[in-house]
């Protein structure tokens, strides 16, 4: 681990005397063996506790941990064969929202998904996975090509929202998310999505509208962030905490409100520290809802679109 958030600090103190002890093992003035065994087993009862009764900004903090895994990851490990599609045909590339063909469980699909990057130069040349209308005019592309061929789709949304730059705006940024909307809503071919991190606001539903909305255990969906909630209502940043609380954001609050269809649980201390079993665990699930959804061969749009209108529907 590199980096730790401000309540894991417990744990990063327990982790550097282990990195302590073992250092004077090499050294080979002590023999340590039972005492990082018992610092270890102490980590790990320390990290169960402490993400057994996270809050909800606690969750948004490791939803945008750096280490959590990207987009370009969940393709190497659950993939084969990608082949990645680039452009929109009209303005350029966006590399927030990545996407091509491949192979998963010796099939082919259509992945489609945010790419937030790594590292500082890394990030800045994905724009942090905030994608411009390039971006979703580019997943426009991929989805209809995927109607064409009738290839199911893969979508793998992890996005603080859409970028609001003013060149964004007079390029059609909001037209762009409508129309990525519009084309899954339109896919006769099944598709399933999995929010792996950040799912902010348009620029997560675009790429969202799916039969089957997954969401890792601590990762977030919301309409806005709690920080552009709290400057709005309050007028101040300082309360996103309890902004993070009200908009009902974590996978738990929204499985209870049958906003998404099922949570995949973490390794215990979050994604970041264990990449590959969660992966693992994705993979797993996005199998099982295919393999359900292919038992109805048919048409797909009508009960996707009955499915997001049920949402918005209100008793009287």
């Amino acid at each position: 681990m590199g980096a730790f958030l401000d309540f894991e600090k417990p744990v990063a103190e327990l982790e550097a005397k282990i990195k302590e002890l073992r250092h004077l093992a090499d050294r080979g003035d002590v023999n340590i063996a039972e005492e990082v065994a018992r610092l270890e087993v102490k980590v790990e009862q320390t990290l169960r506790q402490t993400y057994a009764k996270l809050t909800a900004w606690q969750k948004t903090q490791v939803a945008r941990h750096p280490e959590r895994p990207h987009f370009t990851r969940y393709v190497e490990q659950l993939t084969t064969e990608f082949t990645p599609l680039a452009g929109d045909r009209r303005f350029g590339e966006d590399k927030a929202i990545l996407g091509g063909l491949a192979r998963f469980c010796g099939r082919p699909v259509m992945v489609i998904g945010h790419e937030k990057g790594s590292g500082t130069q890394g990030r800045v040349t994905h724009n942090f996975g905030m994608a411009q209308p390039e971006g979703y005019r580019k997943a426009v592309r991929l989805l209809e090509l995927a109607d064409r061929f009738h290839l199911p789709v893969l979508s793998f949304i992890d996005t603080p929202g859409a970028y609001p730059g003013i060149g964004a705006e007079q390029r059609g940024q909001a037209e762009a998310i409508a129309r990525s909307i519009e084309a899954c809503l339109m896919l006769r071919a099944p598709l399933v999505a999995v929010i792996i991190g950040e799912g902010g606001s348009g620029g997560a539903i675009a790429l969202a509208t799916a039969d089957r909305v997954l969401m890792l255990e601590h990762a977030i969906y919301s309409v806005i962030s709690p920080e552009g909630c709290a400057s709005i209502l309050w007028r101040s940043s300082e309360r996103s905490r309890d902004a993070a609380e009200a908009l009902k954001l974590t996978a738990h609050d929204l499985l209870a409100l049958k906003v998404i269809d099922e949570l995949v649980a973490e390794p215990v201390g979050g994604a970041h520290r264990r990449g590959e079993d969660t992966i693992t665990a994705v993979g797993e699930a996005l199998a099982r809802h295919l393999a359900e959804l292919d038992q109805d061969p048919t048409d797909h749009r009508a009960a996707r679109s009955a499915k997001f209108e049920e949402m918005g529907r209100v008793g009287l």
